[in-house]
């Protein structure tokens, strides 16, 4: 089965598995999807990741965060810009996402970013997704 949206995908296997109280979660690599958890890294949202390559499939093994209470980290993870309705921000219009308690996570020319990053650097981009 294809998926059209891998990067949605993605999302859904990291909350799904956050929610099931797993250690790991493996998803099919892709240059995008290693930037985002690279920054999901950076952000303390996980604890770490690493490349995995097995029988020719490479995939991103990501070892998820919990708390003390071992709630997950990551309270939520939507995905904004969608196949059917890409969402642009100017720098000066990205939005902070609870109150600054969140994360936005922007893809630009100059690589994939944080919101705030994009913002200090003066670049506006497609929003990919909001962490929490």
């Amino acid at each position: 089965m294809s998926v059209s949206d891998p990067i949605a995908d993605m999302l859904t296997k990291i909350r799904n598995a956050g929610m099931a109280k797993h250690e790991k979660v493996d998803i099919p690599t892709s240059k995008l999807k290693l930037e985002i958890v690279k920054i999901l890294k950076t952000e303390g949202y996980i604890k770490n990741f690493k490349k995995i390559s097995q029988e020719g499939n490479n995939s991103i093994r990501v070892f998820l965060k919990y708390d003390d209470g071992a709630f997950p980290v990551i309270h939520g993870i939507e995905k904004v810009s969608k196949p059917g309705r890409r969402v642009y921000m100017g720098y000066k219009y990205m939005p902070r996402v609870y109150n600054g308690y969140g994360t936005l996570i922007v893809s630009t020319s100059m690589g994939v970013t944080t919101g705030k990053k994009a913002a200090e650097k003066k670049v506006g981009g497609e929003v990919i997704c909001t962490i929490w």
